[in-house]
């Protein structure tokens, strides 16, 4: 789907001696309490106890965790999040392999499905021997590209699973003012690198980087048939067409502005925009029903390109094409495309060794069939005990959020009654969908892995194409069971917690309250907040996008995320590279809401409880080491640089750092003083909720 869309739906997943030396500090007045041996949600091996809590508390709370895990050799960082992501890929392998050797599964079930289409990818013999035969056919029908009504009906035909996203998305999408039906939506793509400033940045960093792709593009070429010679010059070519897209391609940060990629047209209005485009053929040739109704995320970036379809020769065209259509089927093909590619991707991440194909070819099924394989995986490993405790958990947020809104000083009463109606409307979603995408019309087949990935490519595509003009479906889910990570959908005004994330160390019922809501609960109010960041809250209750702020809240609101935009300006990614407070605002306001409202609601749970330490940390101290365990992380450096310039979540150390420093609950668990390093003074605070 196309970025901007796809940005929103992801609102989904980082100087005096303290009081504080090296380990908590007993609660005044409470009586010692047996140290326990330890919990699914907290080691004390996990601590470094060298470093004082209000000193620097990602270090205190993750120091001992990160130096026992050191970032495995085919991974390009390792966390928390990692942990449980490496846990459910072991499961769904388990589920996999039993699938794919059994003979009795029904014809059209999630088991043959599903076993069909793994069988296929772990087929490296069959695949080695097919070669790049099954590529030929559409290496060809680039190749008889004639003129620029050819190429229109062939970026079609790519658009529909060979190598979507050439140079654009097409996609389904509920209508931003109109939630309740879904319409076409198109948005920029078509660049092989990250994103755009990886093209245009003048750094030796980033040319080093162009170098290498050129290198990349020109090995590929040359296992497809290509001479050096040739293969070199096309390369050029690929990197200065690709470069002219990211020329007119918005900003990160521009993608993030909902104004800025809601733009409603006709198929009129959009044809007299971008007449070349010759909209009416593509259409067509997609096969795409026929509207009049679409959101144009970017409208400068396909005037221009209207342009660039004249402007840059055919051959260059055709030149990018082929380059595109040979990328996206690298991961079917023969190791030799494979580890080229791998080599590329090294540059990028800094990963050593690529993954086994086992871990490659369950997260390809998962990516082709997930509900089907989520059907698997909910019934094995997600119990309806734990989706009625986080259930629970969720409804004590929300009610938690419900008193806060009700509080807020700066938030004048007519924006807060309309605040309290669209958080009462939001919709929860637990552990997996009701009704799973049935997968009727894709039919996995033994011919070739490759084959199967353009089924199910074109399978996506219908499924999404046939929903335009009709009612948006609100049960459908963003996420299948086995994903590791929850998300708000702004166009639904509904939160998603998949089965893969309730587990340890988020979540467990063996966990007392603290851990839990310092760790689930503040990703569930991560997501809850996330309605009210500064995307979400430009949506209504229902998901349309309309202002129901008053001026005077909107500019006080404005004026409070600015200070959570400046410090993360200030947080580093490493000695020469700050994050952009612009590119993760949504994130940093949504983990500090969370965590906030997580607290507040940690505090209800547990009010007239008994104060009993475990581990020798109170109940507020471990609400916060389950927080901060959460974001314990590793990055290579090349990896942590990329999540830096691309992704909208900041670094799991800024992420726990920019978060605490602004929250006195924290500075009060653990007895910081007033200059600590991770308090800020009260007049620099940011704060919302």
């Amino acid at each position: 789907m196309p970025f901007g869309y796809r940005a929103l739906r992801a609102l989904t997943l980082f100087l005096l001696v303290t009081l504080l030396a090296g380990g908590a500090m007993p609660a005044r007045g409470a009586a010692p309490v047996a140290t326990a041996a330890g919990s699914p949600g907290f080691q004390l091996s996990w601590l470094d106890k060298t470093c004082a809590a209000c000193d620097d508390f990602y270090q205190f709370a993750t120091g001992g965790w990160r130096k026992a895990n050191p970032i495995p050799s085919d991974y390009p960082a390792w966390g928390q999040f990692y942990v449980i992501y490496a846990r459910s890929l072991d499961q769904l392998h388990a589920l996999l392999e039993k699938a794919a050797a059994d003979t009795s599964a029904a014809d059209g079930s999630p088991e043959q499905k599903v076993g069909v289409y793994y069988k296929t990818c772990m087929d490296e013999a069959a695949v080695e021997a097919a070669g790049i035969h099954p590529l030929e056919p559409e290496l060809a029908k680039v190749t008889a590209v004639a003129d620029v009504p050819g190429l229109i009906a062939e970026i079609a035909h790519l658009e529909q699973g060979v190598a979507p996203g050439t140079p654009f998305d097409f996609n389904a999408a509920p209508d931003p003012k109109n939630s309740d039906r879904m319409i076409g939506d198109l948005g920029q793509d078509g660049l092989s690198l990250p994103e755009r400033d990886y093209y245009l940045n003048p750094s030796p960093a980033s040319q080093k980087i162009r170098d290498s792709f050129s290198t990349y593009v020109a090995k590929m070429l040359q296992l497809v048939g290509d001479d050096a010679p040739a293969s070199q010059t096309e390369a050029a070519t690929v990197l200065a067409v690709e470069t002219k897209l990211a020329q007119i391609s918005f900003t990160n940060v521009e993608l993030r502005d909902v104004a800025k990629t809601t733009n409603h047209y006709t198929l009129a209005t959009l044809q007299s925009a971008a007449p070349a485009m010759g909209w009416g053929t593509f259409f067509a040739s997609a096969g795409a029903p026929q509207t009049s109704d679409l959101n144009v995320d970017e409208p400068s970036f396909f005037t221009s390109l209207d342009g660039l379809l004249t402007s840059i020769p055919l051959a260059d065209w055709k030149t990018y094409l082929r380059w595109r259509v040979l990328d996206a089927a690298a991961p079917a093909l023969p190791k030799a495309f494979v580890d080229e590619r791998f080599t590329f991707v090294q540059v990028l991440q800094g990963t050593p060794k690529q993954q086994p194909r086992w871990r490659r070819c369950v997260n390809a099924t998962d990516g082709a069939l997930g509900e089907a394989l989520g059907q698997l995986y909910a019934q094995a490993y997600f119990p309806s005990t734990a989706k009625a405790r986080a259930l629970q958990l969720v409804d004590n947020l929300q009610a938690t959020l419900h008193d806060d809104i009700s509080t807020l000083p700066w938030m004048s009463a007519a924006t807060r009654t309309y605040a309290l109606v669209k958080l009462t409307a939001m919709r929860k979603k637990i552990g997996y969908p009701d009704k799973p995408i049935a997968y009727t019309t894709l039919i996995p087949q033994n011919d070739s892995y490759l084959a199967n990935r353009y089924r199910a490519n074109q399978f996506a595509w219908d499924y999404d194409k046939a929903k335009i003009g009709k009612a948006n479906d609100r049960s459908e889910w963003g996420q299948t069971a086995q994903t590791v990570n929850a998300q708000y959908d702004p166009t639904n005004n509904d939160i998603t917690f998949p089965a893969a994330i309730l587990q340890p160390p988020f979540f467990a019922a063996a966990n007392d309250d603290a851990l839990n809501y310092g760790a689930i609960g503040a990703i569930m109010g991560h997501e809850m907040t996330h309605g009210f960041d500064d995307q979400g809250r430009l949506y209504d209750a229902k998901g349309d996008q309309r202002n129901w702020w008053t001026p005077g809240d909107a500019q006080r609101f404005n004026a409070r995320t600015k200070c959570i935009s400046d410090l993360y300006d200030t947080l580093p990614v490493d000695a020469t590279q700050k994050q952009r407070g612009a590119l993760v605002l949504g994130e940093a306001i949504a983990d500090l809401g969370g965590v906030t409202i997580a607290y507040k609601a940690f505090e209800r749970a547990t009010a007239g409880k008994p104060k009993t330490k475990i581990d020798g940390f109170t109940p507020e101290q471990r609400f916060f080491l389950g927080y901060a365990t959460v974001w314990a992380e590793n990055n290579r450096p090349e990896a942590a640089r990329l999540q830096a310039n691309t992704d909208v979540h900041a670094l799991g150390r800024n992420r726990v750092i920019g978060t605490l420093e602004n929250m006195p609950q924290f500075a009060k668990a653990y007895y910081c003083p007033l200059r600590a390093k991770m308090v800020r003074p009260p007049a620099q605070r940011c704060q919302i909720w």
